[in-house]
């Protein structure tokens, strides 16, 4: 099962999902009819960035944050 399955399954139980997940996979989520996705520009095992780059990584988990917040509908998208 994967992440975008268990975001709606989560989701239809009530509890509020952001899936961050590659540009590779954007068309694969917008197929999902996901309830809020951030896109990042990074490589596949490093959705968040860089390994040792914590303030960029700390930015990523930070805009994901602020979607799940400020999400007015669901299929919110945002692309870094």
């Amino acid at each position: 099962m994967s992440v975008g399955h268990i975001a709606r399954l989560l989701e239809q139980a009530g509890t509020p999902t952001v899936v961050v997940g590659i540009k590779a996979f954007r068309p694969t989520m917008e197929v999902m009819s996901l309830a809020r996705v951030v896109v990042t520009p990074f490589l596949m095992g490093r959705t968040l960035g860089h390994p040792g780059e914590r303030n960029q990584q700390r930015q990523m988990l930070l805009t994901a944050l602020e979607l799940l917040e400020s999400a007015e509908q669901g299929g919110s998208l945002i692309e870094i």
